[in-house]
């Protein structure tokens, strides 16, 4: 990898590497949460999927829209995280952050809407179905 004059890597990161990296971590993170649906009991397995939708996708649009004002006001120099060493002063470790947060929020975006999807199936199942029982 070639490293600019400050010992960065390029080439630099680009949101839709970002955002593409943080969908794919997400749809692998429905993997586990396919295991809510051995709870027992319709009901408690509808209310734990409804509070992980709620509570991951508030805390992922959270973290998206501070990751993309990081992003923004980093302005063309946003760094990834082993970059961590190049960093002069405290106030340009928003460089590496915003890609963070940005990368995270969209992980627990596609986690909370993959268990609101979860949910949706859980509710329409017929009784009697092995998702009613």
């Amino acid at each position: 990898m070639a490293l600019d004059q400050d010992g960065v890597m390029l080439p630099r990161l680009r949101p839709a590497d970002v955002a593409r990296r943080g969908a794919t971590f997400g749809l692998l993170g429905v993997v586990p949460l396919v295991v809510a649906l051995s709870i027992t009991g319709h009901s408690d397995r509808r209310e734990f999927l409804a509070v992980v939708s709620g509570v991951v996708g508030l805390f992922g649009a959270i973290l998206l829209v501070i990751g993309a004002g990081f992003w923004w006001a980093s302005a063309r120099d946003v760094r990834r995280v082993r970059d961590w060493r190049t960093l002069t002063t405290q106030a340009a470790s928003v460089t590496v952050v915003g890609p963070l947060f940005l990368r995270s929020g969209l992980f627990l975006l596609v986690l909370g809407a993959s268990a609101l999807g979860l949910h949706q199936l859980v509710a329409a199942a017929p009784y009697g179905s092995s998702l009613h029982s």
